[in-house]
This record gives C-alpha cells, sequence and structure tokens, in this order.
C-alpha cells in the first residue's frame, strides 16, 4: 500500500495538482491494493484461470449439463466481477471493507444466490423431468439482477446509502427496542452487524450449494456415469469457503480473524482446482480430447457418426454420452424443495443475528473456535458423504470412482513408493512457509513461533487446516505421484542403476 501510494505521488506534480484529487487518487489505487495486494487477493485472481477451466470442461456438449445449470454456474463470474467494484466503492466511498457495507454486500452475495438457484433448478430438473424448462427465463432473471445490483451501486451513495444502510431496508430487521426487549440479549449489536436480508441471502447461498452437491451426486446415477460423484468432492473446498465467509460474519468481521478472508481465498482457489480437475475426468470419459480446444476445428456431418469408436479399452465415452438419462423420481416439488430453502434461511437468519447477541463468544474473538467452526461444518459434510459411499459399496475418494488406491501407486515399485514420498515432502516443505506468510498478510509481523502463543496457534491451525485438507484429497495426493513415478523411475532408480553397472 506504502509503495503504491508512493508511485502514485511521483506520478504527479503537487504544484499543479488539487490536494483534493491527489487524495482521491491515492484512495483509489488504496482499494486496488486492498483487492490485489495480498494473499487473498492472490488466491482469488490465480482462481480464475481453473474456474474457466471447470466451465470449459463441464460445458462439453456430451456431459449432457442442463443449460440452467451450466448457466448457473457461469453466472457465478458475473458475481465475481460484482464484487470488484462494489469493494472499490466500499474502500472509496465508505473508507471500510465490502463486509462492513450492507447494503452493497448484500447486493453482491444476491447474483451468488441467483447463480446457485439456476443451478439447484438445472440439476434437479434434468434429473426428473422429460422437458425440463428452457434456459431463457433464468438468464433474463440473472441478468436483471446483475444490471439493478449495478444500477444500485452507480447511484446508491448519489441517494444518500451511508456504510450501514441495511440491504432491502433491512426488510424483516427487528426494531432496536424489540430486539433489546429479548429476553436473553446481553450485548448491543454492533453497528457493522449484517441485517436479516443479508445473512438470509447467505445462508440461502449455504444451503442451495449444499442441495446442488446432492443433485450433482444424484446425477450419477441418472447419466450411469459415476465420475460425476467427483465433481461433489471437488465443490467441498467452496462449501468451506462459504463457511468461512459466514463465520467471519458471526464474529462481526474482526480485524484479528483477518485470516478467515485469506482461508475463504485459498479454500476457492483449492475448490476451482478440484471442480476443474472432477469436470475433466467427467469430460474425458464423455469423450472429450485436447482437439476440443481447437477453434478452427471442422465440423461435418459425419461427426456425431464417427463419435463413437472401438478402441483397446472398448466403446469410447462418446456412446455412453449418447446414451438417454435415466430420469428419476421427484423427492419432491420444486415448491416444497424451495419452502424448506426457505424456512431453513429465514430461522437461520434469525437465529444467528439475535441469537448471538445473547453470547460471549462472538464479542471476544477466538481464532481456534473459528477454525473449529470453519473445518467442522464442512468436515461434517464430508462425512456425509464418506458414508454415503460406503453405503453404495464404493471407496469414497475425490475421484467419485473407484479406479484409484495405493496399490495403483505400488505397481510403480520402489519408484512409485519414492513418488509418494515426494508429493508428501512437498506439503511439508511450503506448509510452514505458506502459514507464515499467510499470517503475515493478516498481522502485518511474521510469526515468533517460539515466544508468542497466539503465533504459533495461528501457524499450527493453518497448517492442521491444510493437512486435513490434503488428507480429504488422497486420490488427488495418488495421481500426483503416479505422475511423478515415471520421472523418478527415470531419473533416480534407473540413474542409479546404470552408474552401478
Amino acid at each position: 500500500t506504502t509503495t503504491t501510494t508512493t508511485s502514485s505521488r511521483m506520478m504527479m506534480d503537487p504544484s499543479i495538482v488539487d490536494a483534493s484529487v491527489l487524495d482521491a487518487s491515492n484512495n483509489f489505487m488504496l482499494s486496488f491494493a486492498d483487492q490485489g495486494q495480498n494473499l487473498a487477493g492472490i488466491f482469488f485472481q490465480t482462481s480464475l484461470l481453473p474456474y474457466l477451466a471447470f466451465l470449459t470442461f463441464l460445458g462439453y456438449k456430451n456431459n449432457k449439463i442442463d443449460p440452467n445449470a451450466n448457466f448457473g454456474f457461469q453466472f457465478v463470474l458475473i458475481f465475481v466481477l460484482a464484487t470488484i467494484p462494489s469493494g472499490i466503492i466500499s474502500k472509496l466511498t465508505y473508507g471500510t471493507s465490502l463486509a462492513n457495507v450492507d447494503w452493497l454486500h448484500g447486493g453482491a452475495e444476491w447474483l451468488l444466490t441467483a447463480a446457485n438457484v439456476l443451478i439447484v433448478l438445472g440439476l434437479k430438473e434434468s434429473s426428473t423431468n422429460p422437458n425440463p424448462p428452457g434456459p431463457t427465463p433464468g438468464r433474463i432473471a440473472a441478468f436483471g439482477s446483475a444490471a439493478i445490483f449495478a444500477a444500485a451501486c452507480v447511484l446508491g451513495p448519489q441517494m444518500g446509502f451511508e456504510a450501514h444502510t441495511p440491504f432491502l431496508s433491512g426488510i424483516g430487521d427487528l426494531s432496536a427496542v424489540t430486539a433489546e426487549s429479548l429476553p436473553w440479549i446481553t450485548h448491543p449489536e454492533p453497528e457493522n452487524a449484517l441485517s436479516v436480508p443479508t445473512w438470509a441471502i447467505h445462508f440461502s447461498s449455504v444451503i442451495e450449494y449444499l442441495v446442488a452437491m446432492g443433485l450433482v451426486w444424484r446425477y450419477s446415477e441418472v447419466t450411469g456415469n459415476e465420475k460425476w460423484k467427483g465433481l461433489t468432492w471437488g465443490m467441498l473446498p467452496l462449501h468451506a469457503s462459504g463457511i468461512c465467509a459466514c463465520t467471519y460474519h458471526f464474529f462481526y468481521n474482526p480485524a484479528v480473524l483477518q485470516f478467515l478472508v485469506t482461508m475463504q481465498a485459498g479454500f476457492t482457489c483449492l475448490g476451482n482446482i478440484t471442480c476443474a480437475i472432477a469436470a475433466y475426468r467427467i469430460a474425458q470419459s464423455n469423450g472429450w480430447t485436447f482437439g476440443e480446444l481447437n477453434p478452427f476445428a471442422g465440423n461435418n456431418e459425419n461427426d456425431d457418426e464417427s463419435a463413437t469408436t472401438v478402441s483397446g479399452g472398448g466403446i469410447s465415452a462418446d456412446g455412453a454420452a449418447a446414451m438417454e438419462l435415466t430420469l428419476r423420481e421427484p423427492e419432491e416439488s420444486n415448491p416444497v424443495l424451495a419452502a424448506k430453502i426457505l424456512g431453513l434461511t429465514v430461522f437461520l437468519s434469525y437465529a444467528v443475528k439475535y441469537g448471538e447477541l445473547g453470547l460471549d463468544l462472538p464479542f471476544t474473538p477466538n481464532a481456534p473456535v473459528a477454525l473449529a467452526m470453519v473445518l467442522g461444518i464442512p468436515g461434517l459434510t464430508a462425512a456425509y458423504y464418506f458414508k454415503k459411499s460406503q453405503d453404495e459399496g464404493g471407496l469414497p475418494n475425490f475421484m467419485g470412482d473407484k479406479s484409484l488406491s495405493m496399490d495403483d501407486v505400488k505397481k510403480f515399485g520402489l519408484s512409485g513408493t519414492i513418488a509418494y514420498v515426494l508429493t508428501e515432502l512437498v506439503f511439508w516443505a511450503v506448509a510452514f512457509p505458506v502459514a507464515s506468510t499467510t499470517l503475515y498478510q493478516s498481522t502485518g509481523h511474521w510469526p515468533d513461533v517460539i515466544n508468542d502463543t497466539t503465533d504459533r496457534t495461528a501457524v499450527l491451525g493453518f497448517i492442521f487446516a491444510g493437512a486435513n485438507i490434503a488428507r480429504a484429497l488422497v486420490p488427488l495426493r495418488l495421481g500426483a505421484a503416479l505422475a511423478l513415478a515415471p520421472w523418478v523411475d527415470d531419473n533416480i532408480v534407473n540413474r542409479q542403476s546404470s552408474d552401478a553397472q
């Protein structure tokens, strides 16, 4: 931030530039610095490329992904794009982060909810309805929401919206007198507390995403392709990312828990990578090749006929993609599902917003408790799908099938063992530097793990979180070991044999 400010001053002549203009320019640069020149910003920026890869693989024609669901995943990019100007407005106009500007915060999150609704609707209808609705109405509604939010960003400050003006005028919020009269209230509500509508947007997004994970899992039955289950596992870090945000807001966005924002960005980056890998496996199983990336590849009438070929492994996956979907009976109608999501959303919004005012915990930020919340809730979700995999007779893993295990690594003998050890060492070699850098970016000082208990706890907490993520993604680590094994065989094992000869 200091470098950015100094650079902007060097490029301007103070004698001819009004001080107010200079201050505005510096604030504007500071807004961008706060967005990008920290570890969280780096994670968010890095996550864009794998998400684009995810969209490319997911949208492959033979995957038969519903247009509404596919567009919903694409519309997430509009949400990401919307957080950039809204974050800048928060800093430039109000001097605080987006998390503390309720009307902008809720408006931006609304776009994520719109995307999740389309994903859920598309997956549910394509799994149960022989004539699912077309994509046009959903797209009109989504882009309409984006246009309204864009107009609000431009007009809001001019209309007198303040930093803590509640989203949707705080519809549903209890009056201060009513809230204070509740028998369990022991603390006054901070001014940056989320409004009921903004809490509702957050909880609905989390709930809808959990529903989407379940529908993706079920889509493996509809398509007869077990690799769709891998996408459910791939979505798990993104679920954890949402829990990071909710946990941060539960504690009223304190600076001492800024590492939650970094964790949120890290989970987002990891989730986009795992989703891209899962989508690639789905597309590959349905006949995708790198030739699909060639924009000059010619199309002809024989493409469909040539899609199904026979190889040493049998009929190619394009033949499987041509099979009819096996539709399932809906477990519940769309209105019933919507009512359940709405009811749970409203309950959680009021329970958290007004229930936490009777607790001391939210007003005394506690890093270990925050970590427990961030890891515990996704951990329960992972445990559910782990058990579900076992009940269905499979080995639960990220890949969503039974094709990868330690036995595959052992087939490479000594080379496979060395490769696996190297992949494990890589994690531990980077874990401490990454954890230390994360703490530095969050607090402004490097950790003193010897003398400072707080620093030691924070660093160990980050490493613990990373270790659990790595443990949950064992098949991904096995895949890395398998990819490394041939190199180890050529450059370590066989080279030693050649030297001996």
